[in-house]
This record gives structure tokens, sequence and C-alpha cells, in this order.
């Protein structure tokens, strides 16, 4: 009688097991339109939690995730463009893209968006430059650290380094200011 119930609770505990460690697997990373983005990113010594995660798409097409990464998740828009806290974008590509079309989309969303375009154009031109042409499957990641300035990354390797609060400001407005790319991607990334 004692091995039969043993056995009986041995079979229920597998499956129960299981679910739990697919949940668990779950939780460690945000998924939308079959990208999967991990729940969170380091940033120098701090770890940055995924805030939400928004599908850019243009006419039918399904073009990128991102994913909004902050020390302190919030839905305001304003308040993390205007806090000095470490803070990331990550573009989870869905399809190829060149180089043109690109820096054409982040020019267009700098010049719709950033309050301080005189003062930030030199270095926002910089960032361009270093952008490459992507892959389906490619990640860019914008990340800014106070008193370190905000990185380019593509994949793992970091492209260039650009200084200074405001720049910062400028390239996040570009996905959370009045006039995103898409209202969809910038409430997704807000977790509205």
């Amino acid at each position: 009688m004692k091995s039969c119930i043993v056995t009986t609770l041995f079979r229920a505990a597998i499956p129960l097991m299981l679910a739990v460690s697919i949940l668990d697997s779950a939780a460690l990373a945000g998924e939308l339109a079959g990208a999967t983005l991990p729940d969170t990113l380091k940033s120098g010594d701090l770890t940055l939690k995924l805030n939400g995660l928004g599908l850019r798409k243009k006419s039918m097409f399904k073009v990128y995730v991102g994913g909004l990464y902050l020390e302190l998740p919030t839905k305001d828009a304003g308040a993390i463009l205007a806090t000095n806290q470490a803070k990331a974008i990550r573009m989870h590509f869905l399809r190829d893209l060149t180089k043109v079309q690109l820096v054409e989309a982040l020019q267009a969303g700098f010049e719709a968006n950033a309050k301080d375009k005189t003062g930030q154009k030199a270095a926002f031109d910089r960032m361009l430059a270093l952008i490459p042409d992507v892959k389906e499957g490619d990640t860019l990641t914008f990340t800014y650290q106070p008193g370190k300035g905000t990185t380019l990354q593509v994949g793992n390797k970091e492209l260039g380094a650009f200084a200074g609060k405001g720049f910062s400001e400028a390239v996040f407005s570009i996905f959370l200011g009045p006039k995103p790319p898409s209202e969809d991607l910038k409430k997704g990334m807000l977790g509205l």
C-alpha cells in the first residue's frame, strides 16, 4: 500500500515539475511575433528589467520587436525620457533591412521627436554612420548609462558611444516621444 501511494505521488509530481519548469523558463524572456527577448539586460553593474515589448509594423509587414529595459519599470514615457536612470531599447529584426532603410527611419523619428535637434544633430549623424545592414534575427541595442552616455550595439558588438543625457533623450524619444514609429510599438514597450 505504501509503495502504491509513493508511486502515485511520484507519477503526479512529474507533470507538475514539468509544468513549473516550462512556466519558469517562459518567465525568463518576453516573446512577441515569434521574437524572444531576455527579461533582463546588463548595463554596467546594473540589471535592467524588461518593461514591455512592442511590434513595429509598416503596412502589413512586421519589421521588428522593440523591447524597453529600465532600472525601475514604469508606464510613463515622459518620466522615462526625463529621469537620469539607466535604460535600453533592443530592436529584434523580423526581416532584413538595409542601412539606408534604418537610417531613414531613425532620422525621421529624430526629426519628429527630438527636443534639441540642433544640439544633438552632429552626434546623431555620427551614430547613423555606424548603423549597418541588418538581417532577420539580428538585434540593435541602444543603452544609456548615467555619466557614461549612450552606446549602440549590433548583437554583442559595441559600435560606438555618445556622451550626454541630451543625446540619450533624443535617441529614446524616437520610440517614446509624441510621434513614435507606431503607437502600438510605443504602447507595447510601455507595457500598456
